[in-house]
């Protein structure tokens, strides 16, 4: 069933693509397997699968134990406590969720040499809500100025989680916003932009996402 789901999913992204005049494989499919057992992401890798997202770093390392032997990509997704970014730092290859420059100063100190740099994404909250982590948009070029001058960590590009809807086109506004942001910002030469889930994803790939993250639409509900 994941193997069948990962394919719908993946002929709905290129479908949009056209749609939107993206160009062919310019958005990459996420799985988010945060809660799903490491039996869910072999099956999905062995489907063709390869880029996963994680929230909860001690589960995600005992995921990594178990699937050792899979070349998997790696991305951490979740919010991030100072204690935890050793951990991350060493065993993810993506970190999404970066608000502030002490996490990131921390990552980039705790990165381990013998590792590529660490790809980061700063998380705006576009919706401004309180209950949700991120920096605001005002607050984006200046973050943007300081993580760029870090070692160890490479700034990608940003992600955002708005404010669920249900109309297409009220979907699609704060996308558009952030890329629009985002071009005028063309000197840090960001490439990512992180954003669009399950319910949203077309709306996301019409404004310029680049990394779509789906989990319950590919593993089913969360556990």
């Amino acid at each position: 069933m994941i193997a069948s789901r990962l394919k719908a999913i993946l002929s709905q992204i290129k479908q949009a693509e056209i749609r939107y005049h993206r160009s062919p494989g310019s958005v990459l499919l996420l799985a988010v397997s945060k809660t799903k057992p490491s039996s869910d992401i072999a099956a999905a890798y062995q489907a063709g699968q390869r880029h996963f997202g994680e929230s909860y770093y001690q589960e995600a390392l005992i995921k990594q134990r178990e699937l050792g032997t899979y070349a998997i990509t790696w991305h951490f997704i979740g919010p991030i406590q100072s204690n935890k970014t050793k951990a991350i730092a060493t065993h993810f290859d993506w970190v999404h969720s970066v608000d502030n420059l002490n996490i990131a100063q921390r990552l980039s100190k705790q990165r381990p040499g013998n590792l590529a740099p660490l790809n980061i994404c700063l998380q705006v909250n576009m919706s401004n809500e309180p209950s949700k982590s991120g920096i605001s948009l005002d607050e984006l070029p200046k973050l943007c100025e300081q993580v760029a001058l870090l070692p160890n960590i490479k700034l990608r590009g940003v992600m955002t989680i708005p404010a669920p809807e249900d109309d297409f086109e009220r979907q699609r506004q704060p996308y558009k916003t952030l890329y629009q942001a985002i071009s005028k910002l063309d000197h840090f030469k960001l490439d990512t932009l992180s954003f669009g889930m399950s319910g949203d994803l077309i709306a996301a790939i019409a404004e310029g996402s680049t990394i779509v993250r789906v989990g319950s639409a590919l593993f089913g509900s969360r556990n």
